[in-house]
Parts: C-alpha cells; structure tokens; sequence
C-alpha cells in the first residue's frame, strides 16, 4: 500500500466502531466473566496506553483480581540519570546548540535539568523532529548541534535517516546523542524480575508497527507468558485485555494481534533496515531495570562523526538518583505509582522530582491527571 492510498484508507476507518459504548460494556462484562475471582496482573508496555487506560478510567470497572500495571513504555522515562546527565554536560559547551523533544526538557538530572540550563542561558531548543535539528546545523554552521535521541523502535528510524541525511548533507556540526532502545529486551527483564508476576502483557501498538510480532515470541516460548498487540481506541484496549483474559484462563498463551488496522504480521522491513544501516546493539541502562544486554542502539563506526558521546570530551558530573523517588519500581511493575511516598505530595506536574511526572507517556503523571492510585 502506498502511502496516498493507506491515508486514505485510514480516512475511511469509522472511529466510531471503536468508541462504540455498547460493545465497550459487552468487552467489560466478558472479562468479568472470564476472569471470575482469579488473581491477574497485566503490564501494559506502551505510555500510550497508561494515558488512554487513566483517560477512559479502565483500572475501576476491571475485575477485582485482574490488575492494570503500567511498564517501561514511556522512553523518557527510562532514561538513566546517567544519559541526562551526560546531556546536561554537552550543553555547557560553549558552542553546542542541544536540541530535543520538550518532555525531555524537564526531567531533572542529578543536579539541573535541560530546561534550568536554558534558563540559566544555554542554548537548548525544542525540536517537533530530529529533520529540524538537520536543519538548525546547516543554518549555523560554526555551531555544534546535538541532537539527543531518546525513544523506542518507533522513533528510531527517524534519527537513523537523519544520520544518513547529515552524511549525505556533509553536515560535520550535526551529531546525536544516543540513548534509544529497545523494548522486547526490556519485557525479557521485567518476565525475569523475581519481584514482579505479570501474567500477561499489553504490548504496544506504534513499536510493533515496526517490529512487527516476531521479536515478542519469545514471552511463549521462555516465559509461557502471553502477549495481546492492541490499539489506543477504547474497544481496542478493552478488546486486547478480554484476549489476554482469555489466553491467561486457558493456559494455553500465544502473541496475539488485535490491532491488524494498524500493525501486519511482519512489520516495517524497510524501516528496520534503515535503524541496521545506521545503528547497532550495544548494552544500555534503563531506570528502574538496569543495565540490560543489547537493549540499546549505538551509531556504527562508520558514522562515528555524528556520535556526540564519541566526539566531545566532557565533565560528567557524578549520578545522583532522586531521593525517595520510586519511579524505578514504577517502570517495573513492582508498585503502581500511589504507593510511592512522594507521588502528589513532593511530587506533582508542576514540581516533578522523577520523569514519570514530567512525560507526557508517564504512568506518574497519568495517575495525578485521572486521579489514580
């Protein structure tokens, strides 16, 4: 399909159908049907769906032992003090222009945050694509600019193409900060984590229009755990749960796809080759999990010019983690996000001492917005 011809086929999707009330309750009563009094924990991975769960108030009308965990989908969140930190450095040269996506300028480091040293006269841009950054060196080419690459699979072959651009451009003041991952490595840890039960998992829509379904098949396989891939509209995620119900009382678990408008068996190969063309695994630390194997996505040799961590020699200043913040087990699916002490309390949207308040994808944040516990 092209591209003219898929936005014109999502033009003639009825939204409606997937707002539909009446079905929604149908779905409701066939998860309280199928789950009966069983004890169940579903992670939902995407930000997205914490956001669309908090929005249609989900969490109250689900059974009382099926239980709504959010997981490690909002990448902002999951990104280590270390890596802020490390942004924070490149922006006090004295040259560097850092651009970034806005959630990112709030998220406090060890000791500032992006938005404090803009503030403080640093010169830190939001950016609505990394294409802009391109753009910002060109215009200023006795400047650095850094772009700093957080996301999942989603974004990742944006910044890929942007590094291809920049060569292709012969842009030497452009480079990316790169602390991109991905997620299957992520759902591998928390299936690992002895201080977590999840008995099966939401996964998440926009990732898995990449990757497609391939890359979760190993949550059967080691974990006999399943997975349901669903969409943001009510119905979708109403849709997707009474699956996992279903697959979880059965005994008999397998990665399902309830979101087939949007996400096909085999996913975006052409997308995927553009990230292995520019990038490679490497190790990465996600907070809250750790450092996790071949999690993360590092700029090959070949494009080493444009890895602001390779190119620029700076100060990183010692990691500090927020004192009595729990977003960490947040992201893990160890507490939900009122258990932690500070939550609406020291930490609220207007003062936010972890990223789970500041995202836009945070599961913090969703609960404060929905009133949730």
């Amino acid at each position: 399909m092209t591209t003219s011809n898929a936005t014109a086929a999502s033009r003639d999707i009825n939204f409606d159908a997937f707002r539909d009330p009446v079905l929604a309750r149908e779905l409701i009563a066939r998860i309280h049907e199928l789950a009966g009094d069983r004890q169940i924990n579903l992670m939902e991975v995407c930000g997205t769906h914490t956001m669309s769960i908090g929005r249609y108030g989900f969490r109250s009308v689900m059974p009382a032992g099926v239980k709504l965990l959010s997981g490690p989908g909002c990448p902002v969140c999951v990104t280590a003090n270390h890596d802020i930190d490390h942004a924070i450095a490149l922006a006090r040269m004295d040259d560097a222009i850092i651009t970034t996506f806005g959630d990112m300028m709030r998220v406090p480091g060890s000791s500032t945050s992006l938005a404090q040293m803009k503030a403080a006269g640093r010169d830190i841009r939001i950016v609505y694509s990394p294409l802009d950054a391109l753009d910002i060196a060109a215009a200023n080419p006795e400047r650095q600019v850094i772009f700093m690459g957080v996301g999942f699979e989603t974004t990742t072959p944006t910044i890929a193409a942007c590094i291809l651009e920049a060569e292709a451009r012969d842009l030497p003041n452009f480079s990316v900060y790169c602390a991109h991952k991905t997620t299957p490595a992520a759902l591998r840890a928390i299936a690992n984590d002895p201080e977590t039960r999840i008995d099966g998992f939401i996964l998440p829509g926009h990732v898995s229009t990449i990757t497609g379904l391939a890359p979760y098949t190993f949550l059967v396989d080691e974990f006999q755990t399943p997975g349901v891939v669903t969409g943001f509209e009510p119905v979708d995620i109403l849709e997707g749960v009474a699956e996992l119900v279903r697959l979880v009382v059965s005994g008999k678990p397998a990665i399902e796809n309830a979101y087939q408008r949007g996400v096909s068996t085999d996913g975006n190969a052409v997308a995927r080759a553009l990230v292995a063309q520019a990038f490679e695994p490497c190790d990465a630390e996600w907070r809250g999990l750790g450092t996790i194997p071949a999690s993360g996505l590092r700029i090959r040799d070949a494009f080493a010019r444009f890895d602001a961590s390779r190119r620029f020699s700076v100060q990183i200043e010692p990691t500090v983690e927020p004192r009595g913040c729990r977003c960490g087990d947040v992201l893990r699916g160890a507490i939900t996000p009122g258990n932690c002490p500070l939550f609406g309390r020291a930490c609220t949207p207007e003062h936010p001492v972890g990223p789970c308040m500041v995202s836009s994808e945070g599961s913090c944040a969703a609960y404060f917005r929905y009133r949730e516990a």
